[in-house]
């Protein structure tokens, strides 16, 4: 009986530790993607004369030259694991009204409305990570 009492109280230490350690590994996942998926831009920017994609980054994976895919946004409890693009094409005339729904944004219009600049991408996540950072700040 003591032996099943040290093993319940362990227990009930390391899930919530383990619970948080997978949840540090996927944001750690979706910064390293979205690194890679702006060195992808980068690269691409260079290729073409200084032109960004004007699609929704699908182009970076034609022919596995600056991304085999896209990858996923992993934002742990908040959004299911989503690989989708959304252009700001579809936010109808550079509005910044976006839904907090864990993808991609990907910026590609040259009005100068966007807060960082054209050619940049982002999640769309206002929940905080590990760190108390809001994801649309990375």
């Amino acid at each position: 009986m003591i032996v099943v009492a040290i093993i319940g109280i362990l227990a009930a230490i390391a899930v919530p530790k383990f619970a948080e350690l997978i949840r540090k590994s996927n944001e750690g996942a979706t910064k390293g993607s979205m690194g890679a998926v702006r060195s992808a831009l980068s690269i691409y920017y260079a290729d073409n004369e200084g032109q960004y994609p004007s699609d929704d980054l699908s182009s970076l994976a034609v022919s596995g030259k600056y991304l085999s895919a896209m990858p996923s946004v992993l934002a742990p409890n908040y959004h299911p694991n989503s690989a989708i693009v959304e252009n700001n094409d579809d936010w109808g005339m550079g509005s910044m009204a976006f839904t907090d729904d864990g993808r991609w944004l990907y910026w590609n219009w040259t009005m100068g409305l966007s807060p960082r600049g054209k050619g940049d991408i982002w999640l769309a996540c206002t929940h905080t990570d590990t760190k108390g950072n809001r994801w649309t700040t990375y």
